[in-house]
C-alpha cells in the first residue's frame, strides 16, 4: 500500500471533544424532551443538523442547529488535543494532508488556535458536501483538493460513520479507537488505539521518516 497524504477527521482523532459534545447534546435532548442516551449514539460522525433528522424528524434541523451551536459556543474552553496530535501534525508538515470533518470551519479553526494545532492548506467541513459522512463525498473532495487519488490516501477516523464514508470513497482507513472498539469500527482496514501507533504505521509505509 502506498500512502501519499493523511486525511484525518477532528473530533475524537485531533481534538478532545468527547466530554464537550456529550454535554451539548444532553443539554438539547432534555429541552427536546429525548432521550440523551438515544440521541447520543447518532451524533458521532455526523452534522448536527443530520442528527437531528434522524433524532427528532418533526424539528426543524435548522433551528435546531443554531440552538447546538450557541451551546457548543459555551464550551470553548473544553477542547484539548489528543495525546500525539501536536507532534503527528508536525511530522507531515511536508507532506500532504488534510483534515475532513462534519464540524464548522469557524468551531475548527478557533479550536486548533487555541490547542496550538496547525491547519492544513485543504479543509473539508460538512457545510462543503451536500451529502456529508457516511456518504463518501468529503473524503472524495479532500483527495480531489489534494490532487491525490483516494486509494493513496489514508484516513484516521474514530467513529463507524466517518469509516463507512472513508472506505466508499476508495481510502485505506486506519480506526482510531478512542470513541469506539474495534468492533464498531470493524470496516476500516487496521485500527490503531493511539497517534503514536499511527504515526507508527505512517513511519513503516514510508510517510514518514523513524524519530
Amino acid at each position: 500500500m502506498t500512502i501519499s497524504a493523511v486525511l484525518f477527521d477532528v473530533d475524537g482523532v485531533l481534538l478532545d471533544s468527547a466530554a464537550a459534545h456529550r454535554r451539548v447534546w444532553t443539554s438539547w435532548s432534555r429541552t427536546r424532551g429525548l432521550d440523551p442516551e438515544k440521541v447520543w449514539a447518532l451524533t458521532f460522525g455526523r452534522r448536527p443538523e443530520d442528527t437531528v433528522r434522524d433524532a427528532a424528524p418533526h424539528l426543524d434541523p435548522t433551528i435546531e442547529r443554531r440552538l447546538l451551536d450557541e451551546l457548543l459556543m459555551q464550551e470553548k474552553d473544553s477542547f484539548s488535543p489528543i495525546d500525539g496530535a501536536a507532534d503527528l501534525l508536525e511530522a507531515l508538515s511536508d507532506s500532504p494532508w488534510a483534515i475532513v470533518t462534519s464540524g464548522d470551519r469557524d468551531f475548527v479553526t478557533e479550536r486548533f488556535a487555541a490547542a496550538g494545532l496547525p491547519l492544513p492548506a485543504v479543509q473539508v467541513y460538512g457545510s462543503d458536501v451536500e451529502n456529508a459522512k457516511p456518504a463518501p463525498d468529503c473524503f472524495s473532495l479532500a483527495a480531489t483538493r489534494l490532487r491525490i487519488a483516494p486509494a493513496a490516501c489514508l484516513v484516521v477516523e474514530d467513529a463507524p460513520a466517518g469509516v463507512s464514508a472513508a472506505v466508499a470513497a476508495g481510502c485505506h482507513v486506519i480506526g482510531l479507537t478512542t470513541t469506539h472498539s474495534e468492533v464498531s469500527l470493524g470496516q476500516a482496514h487496521m485500527c490503531a488505539a493511539s497517534l503514536a501507533e499511527v504515526r507508527d504505521i505512517l513511519t513503516a509505509r514510508g510517510m514518514l521518516t523513524s524519530p
